[in-house]
């Protein structure tokens, strides 16, 4: 297979992957609390990719260490257990369009920051995702009243860690391996993350429950697939593409939960669907290519 459809295959599979993350944590939920979702999530990711890149991390430097430390905390230890928090209260399908803000902010915390270039049409871009965003809250608030929208700083709080992750291995750790950086990320937070869950009561869970062991089947799945081998694709993604055709994704990916969120129970209605909508349009215009000048 060429990479033109390559690159297509890997898109619809992220999208499909990472679309279907957001209800694979409202079911684990169900049997284990935030806390214990976010940290089982990370150790059964750092598990399946030591198993490929263990190896591959031997050769890192104190300085590389140094920004991985940041970078893996910041993308693969808090945004885990945020999101986990974030959907004890607001659903699946609304959780994954809050989360299509995350281009948005890479590219503020990039100018801000790390020097990244920007002009006018991205800062209009930026702007009118926040309005989106914004938008989609207060609405939420209004038809949804059994729903805690300030919950939604979760999603901002994951959101920023991803920008600032997403610049930090773009000016700091280019010159590593995807699977170097994303192994390496996973080392520095497990033993956290397994701090994390044994205070957070996961050895006083009965296993023997079939609701329990449903739920941790979800978050294996989670684990494995929305998490170690999804990063792998999108890694591969961006190699065979562009930046700007491997940021697509983020369109499909509301699509993808909402679908699964609807199917499963959750209501959205008109007024969400234009929010999210705005979102996505405002992450359009920041990622669009500007088109090149032709001579005569």
């Amino acid at each position: 297979m060429d990479s033109s459809k390559k690159k297509w295959l890997y898109l619809a599979v992220l999208s499909i992957i990472w679309g279907s993350s957001f209800i694979l944590i409202k079911k684990g939920l169900i049997g284990f609390n935030s806390t214990q979702v976010g940290g089982l999530r990370i150790i059964f990711a750092s598990l399946f990719l030591f198993l490929f890149g263990i190896r591959s991390i031997k050769s890192l430097s104190l300085k590389d260490w140094k920004w991985i430390t940041i970078a893996g905390f910041l993308s693969s230890f808090f945004p885990p257990f945020f999101f986990a928090i974030a959907q004890t209260e607001i659903d699946s399908g609304i959780t994954s369009i809050l989360n299509s803000i995350v281009p948005l902010g890479t590219t503020l915390v990039g100018f801000w920051l790390f020097g990244l270039t920007i002009n006018k049409r991205q800062i209009v871009g930026v702007f009118i995702g926040l309005i989106g965003t914004i938008a989609l809250i207060i609405v939420g608030m209004e038809f949804s009243p059994n729903q805690n929208y300030w919950y939604s700083i979760f999603i901002f709080l994951s959101a920023l860690g991803y920008a600032f992750n997403i610049n930090i291995i773009k000016k700091h750790l280019g010159h590593l391996t995807p699977l170097q950086v994303t192994t390496a990320s996973f080392a520095v937070v497990i033993i956290p993350a397994t701090i994390m869950v044994t205070y957070a009561g996961l050895f006083e869970v009965n296993f023997k429950d079939v609701e329990i062991q449903k739920a941790l089947a979800y978050i294996l799945v989670l684990a494995i697939l929305g998490t170690a081998v999804a990063n792998i694709l999108f890694n591969k993604l961006i190699h065979i593409s562009s930046p700007v055709f491997a940021a697509s994704v983020t369109y499909l990916i509301p699509l993808v939960a909402i679908i699964w969120g609807v199917l499963d129970g959750e209501k959205i209605n008109l007024y969400q669907i234009i929010g999210g909508v705005i979102i996505l349009f405002g992450v359009w215009l920041v990622n669009k290519k500007k088109k090149p000048i032709k001579e005569d």
